[in-house]
Formats: C-alpha cells, structure tokens, sequence
C-alpha cells in the first residue's frame, strides 16, 4: 500500500498531528531531524507552524519535506511521553 499524508494540523513548537491514508494518527516531534540548510529555518517554531499539505506529504515554503513513510515509521510523541515515564 501507498502512504501518504491526508492531514497536517501544528500541536507544539516542533510536531505535528498526521493523518494518514490509512487512517492512521501519529503526534511526532521533528525536533531532532531539523538539521542541514534546508531543515535549518524550520528550527524557528512560527516557521515550522507554516507546514501545508501536498498531494502526498507535509512540506514548507522552502521546500523543505519529509517521506511519508519516514513519518509514518517514527514513534507517536504519545507514545514516547509514555515509554520515558
């Protein structure tokens, strides 16, 4: 199966809330992946909240995106929160 993005919405300084097209809800924290020139900028949170949605994926105005099946593969922030408790 393809995946792809078909819901973005901002819920803190570096993550996001994503839908899939599976159906599938994640919260991720990007903090940690926010490196090199064109990750740079996204370190600014009022940047970082400019994420759109493409036809497939979340991406910015600097072109700056993520695979789908990278941010599907990253542990939920719920989960994480959880696990270090």
């Amino acid at each position: 199966m393809l995946i792809y993005i078909t819901g973005v919405q901002v819920v803190g300084p570096y993550s996001l809330e994503l839908t899939f097209n599976d159906s599938t809800q994640r919260r991720v924290n990007l903090r940690q992946f926010l490196w090199g020139e064109v990750f740079l900028p996204l370190r600014d949170p009022a940047y970082f909240a400019k994420v759109e949605l493409n036809e497939w994926t979340v991406c910015w105005p600097n072109g700056a995106d993520f695979a789908p099946e990278f941010l599907y593969e990253l542990e939920s922030e719920t989960t994480q929160l959880i696990t270090a408790s």
